[in-house]
């Protein structure tokens, strides 16, 4: 099975910024709820081509990240076909291997996995994304010194490995399925490229 995708992944959730979940300590709420998002620039999985793609997942993590399993929601863009459908569900419920496979791990119950109408926007430190009926969420990077970004590198528990993550906090992210509801801001984010291959 021979696959690859690149683009733009962000994530935000309800602890403080820097979440300090990225470094296995445990959140600063009891509990942790992140929204991640993938913007895929370039794709393929053995033949079908996913450029231009959106993927979302909605993750409750009851306690400690590292020491419970997660509840995660799937939305994958409504756009594709139905080969592009297959092949976002196989890459990114970690059927297909790769470090999607490894972020799996950690679920112990899928909530949903479907289609949805998913927007994806990336202007200067601004990213921001709408799963239609379902989600809102805008994050801005944090100004560090001289108004740089501040990143994050070789972080264990990393949506993107080997690439530095920004440091962000939502303007809003709000969420209701599945049983969930979150409405909150000044949050953290972080944003960075992936790349996932087979």
């Amino acid at each position: 099975m021979t696959w690859n995708v690149k683009g733009q992944y962000f994530e935000s959730c309800n602890c403080e910024a820097a979440c300090p979940c990225v470094f296995l300590s445990p959140p600063t709420e009891d509990d942790c709820t992140v929204l991640v998002g993938w913007h895929i620039d370039e794709g393929e999985f053995e033949g079908t081509t996913l450029d231009g793609l959106n993927v979302a997942m909605a993750v409750l993590s009851p306690g400690h990240m590292m020491e419970v399993k997660w509840h995660a929601a799937l939305y994958f863009d409504d756009s594709a076909s139905e080969a592009q459908m297959k092949a976002l569900g196989a890459i990114f419920s970690g059927q297909a291997g790769g470090h999607p496979a490894r972020l799996a791990s950690h679920i112990g119950e899928v909530l949903g996995a479907g289609p949805a109408s998913i927007t994806f926007e990336t202007e200067g430190k601004r990213t921001s994304m709408t799963i239609a009926g379902v989600a809102e969420v805008a994050i801005v990077g944090a100004p560090g010194q001289g108004d740089g970004e501040i990143t994050v590198e070789g972080h264990p528990l990393a949506i993107s490995p080997g690439f530095p993550a920004v440091v962000a906090r939502s303007e809003k992210l709000t969420y209701n399925d599945h049983g969930m509801q979150w409405d909150l801001s000044e949050k953290n984010g972080f944003y960075a490229p992936f790349e996932y291959a087979s």
